[in-house]
């Protein structure tokens, strides 16, 4: 099951390498989120490849830890996107709301709308497998 999440997590690495590469072709100037969130999800992607490969828990929860955080800077940039959408005076519930709305009605490119839906995909597979290698 863990090679499965580890497509899952090929999968969103890939969609944001596409978000990545559209950047990078308008030009725009990287704040120092884009880039933090893109290094630690590099590292993160390489975590699970190391505990799918020597089938070390360890390396999974290494792995997760760092989706976390990776995660959280993800949205974080999601969150601003939506506020600049819906107004800054939006609360953080009411902007995930917001977001989520501007995906399903595609007030946000699909590329985004799939990156952001599919992080949840990966976080809670990958918490899964985690938690049965533990203690199951």
């Amino acid at each position: 099951m863990s090679y499965v999440v580890l497509v899952a997590w090929l999968v969103q690495a890939a969609a944001g390498a596409v978000l990545l590469t559209g950047w990078l072709r308008h030009g725009r100037v990287y704040p120092r989120i884009v880039l933090t969130h893109v290094a630690i999800s590099v590292i993160a992607v390489a975590c699970w490849i190391t505990y799918v490969l020597t089938d070390r828990v360890l390396w999974g929860w290494v792995a997760f830890g760092l989706l976390n955080i990776g995660n959280a800077l993800g949205d974080t940039m999601l969150l601003r996107r939506t506020r600049r959408l819906g107004g800054s005076h939006l609360s953080t519930i009411n902007a995930y709301k917001l977001a989520v709305r501007s995906i399903f009605k595609r007030r946000l490119p699909v590329r985004v709308g799939f990156h952001a839906i599919f992080a949840g995909v990966v976080y809670f597979s990958s918490l899964a497998i985690c938690l049965v290698d533990t203690f199951g």
